[in-house]
């Protein structure tokens, strides 16, 4: 069964640069978006209550995005982004999230998870 695909946006008061460390980098990830973070080369560890769930990095973009694939999920198309995009006009900062949940039924939950994980990352930085 196909994995359903779905992205939130939400805005958030913070500089592209400081968000942009706070998404990429093993120590500033595991403040808000998992217990424990580590990277071995492209390999990401992602530690929740003594899980580890290992993904791949497979986009980087600076100051703009980070993409990873889990390893159990190597043989469909699901993979999880969060993307910095501001705003021309207003220059308003939000985060897009983009990922994958099991069934329609989940999609929800899986929203609210991403959206508990960025009022953490607001927390953590102060915005």
């Amino acid at each position: 069964m196909d994995k359903v695909k779905f992205e939130l946006e939400i805005p958030i008061h913070a500089s592209p640069n400081m968000l942009y460390q706070y998404i990429s980098s093993p120590s500033s990830l595991q403040e808000w978006f998992a217990d424990k973070v580590n990277s071995r080369g492209k390999v990401f560890s992602f530690v929740w209550e003594g899980t580890e769930e290992l993904a791949n990095l497979i986009t980087k973009k600076a100051g703009e995005r980070m993409r990873w694939k889990w390893l159990e999920s190597e043989d469909d198309e699901s993979y999880f982004e969060i993307r910095i995009q501001v705003d021309p006009l207003t220059k308003d900062v939000s985060l897009i999230v983009t990922d994958f949940a099991e069934d329609e039924d989940e999609v929800d939950e899986a929203k609210q998870l991403w959206e508990n994980q960025i009022e953490e990352l607001r927390h953590t930085i102060g915005a």
